[in-house]
């Protein structure tokens, strides 16, 4: 089987972190900081960069498909917490599949002009994740190779939008404010814009299927994020310059759609809503691919239930057919706006026990144990700024994050008493 190169693997990740979020949380970051929420953006790279630095240290020594969950049997051993952070990752994949297909439905409709009703929306969510799903059929080469493309366009569209209209910025509008007040507000800014770059750990769950993934793996992570974090940045700065932060804060959803009709016309709104479009689709192949892989793995390995490894057709994981099917499931019967929240944090959760594992396997990955306290910090704090954001603003959100966090390893408790398996790391 033909592997990955690192193009390729570099593109699943900039397809995963550049989704749909980039078309729309420009009005949030503008909301929450005003005109430093590009400044915002480079901080949320930095501490992005944080967490590559372990990510890519461990997956250059234990090459595995089961990503995040290898490390931390590697530093943790065999246990329940190690079980449930495998439930917990392959439901966050499902949730994310959710959202992404949700996205692409409603700006599909509104590109061509249809209503967005509910039976219309759902064909359209039944059939892009049934293409995507047919696709893994043909194996990761045929996934890289599509994801690359895919990403090309949708970086293109991007980059569009910022050389036209880079020439229309208004230097007042863009101009960072200093006051401690203005800079407590970034800060707190980027803990939230953090999270749209949490892709990049996708590339390590499709490890064993990438050329020479010592040395690729570490490169597609850093590299993506680079493309990622320039992007984000370009394209926010060339937003609030045309725009103003009042004008991305009334625009909201449509921020970037707004924000094209100064120099782009018309136009600027069939422009963006394809990049939307290609962006939704490329985070759906990416995240499908790696939530598959990650099943599958994580049953070989012993972490989740035994029907995740057995494969049906053209030598699929049955894995990838049932990710499939509940992330249509979520799509069809739930708002998944605020299990967004709850992605976010079991992100930040696996993060933490990543970090945790590498400090105690600083010896055999040559990693700088002080530079891995530091990261722990920083994400700790991120973590608590979340919780206690969603405390005061959504308490549902804040107990629903802790009921399923309990959830994942009760069901893991469960079956682990059930079936009597232990977790075995790879050779």
């Amino acid at each position: 089987m033909r592997k990955l190169g690192l193009l390729e693997a570099t593109s699943i990740g900039v397809g995963t972190m550049i989704g749909a979020g980039i078309f729309s949380i420009l009005g949030v970051g503008a909301q929450i900081c005003g005109r430093n929420f590009p400044l915002a953006f480079f901080l949320a790279a930095l501490l992005a960069y944080l967490i590559a630095y372990s990510y890519a240290k461990l997956s250059s020594t234990f090459v595995s498909n089961a990503g995040p969950i290898e490390f931390v049997v590697r530093g943790m051993g065999d246990n329940v917490l190690t079980g449930s952070l495998a439930v917990l990752l392959w439901f966050s994949y499902v949730v994310s599949l959710s959202l992404f297909v949700k996205a692409f439905g409603g700006y599909f409709l509104a590109l061509i002009g249809a209503d967005i009703t509910g039976v219309i929306l759902s064909l359209v969510e039944l059939g892009v994740i049934s293409f995507f799903t047919a696709l893994n059929f043909f194996g990761s080469k045929a996934v890289g190779r599509a994801e690359f493309w895919i990403v090309m366009v949708k970086v293109s569209i991007l980059l569009v939008f910022v050389l036209l209209g880079v020439w229309s910025v208004n230097p007042e509008y863009v101009t960072p404010l200093l006051e401690p007040e203005a800079v407590k507000s970034t800060v707190y800014a980027s803990t939230v814009l953090f999270l749209t770059y949490m892709g990049f750990g996708l590339i390590t769950n499709a490890s064993e299927n990438i050329e020479d993934p010592e040395r690729n793996v570490p490169r597609a992570i850093y590299l993506s994020l680079a493309v990622v974090a320039f992007i984000y940045i370009s394209v926010s700065l060339t937003a609030l310059g045309n725009l103003g932060a009042d004008g991305l804060i009334a625009a909201k959803e449509y921020a970037l759609a707004e924000a094209a009709r100064p120099f782009l016309g018309s136009s600027g709104f069939v422009l963006v809503s394809l990049g939307a479009l290609f962006s939704t689709a490329s985070a759906i192949n990416a995240t499908l691919y790696g939530g598959a892989n990650v099943s599958y793995a994580l049953a070989k390995e012993g972490k989740l239930p035994d029907i995740f490894e057995r494969k049906v057709w053209f030598r699929a994981p049955e894995g990838l057919y049932i990710t499939a099917a509940l992330s249509f499931t979520f799509a069809l019967l739930f708002d998944l706006s605020g299990i967004a929240n709850i992605i976010s944090t079991v992100f930040l959760v696996i993060y933490v026990f990543v970090l945790l594992s590498h400090y105690r396997l600083a010896d055999l990955t040559g990693g700088n144990r002080l530079l891995i306290i530091f990261s722990l910090m920083v994400i700790l704090a991120v973590l608590a700024t979340i919780m206690f954001y969603q405390w005061g603003s959504n308490r549902a959100s804040f107990y629903t994050i802790l009921g399923v966090v309990a959830g994942a390893m009760l069901l893991e408790a469960f079956y682990r008493k059930l079936s009597g398996r232990e977790i075995t790391e790879r050779g």
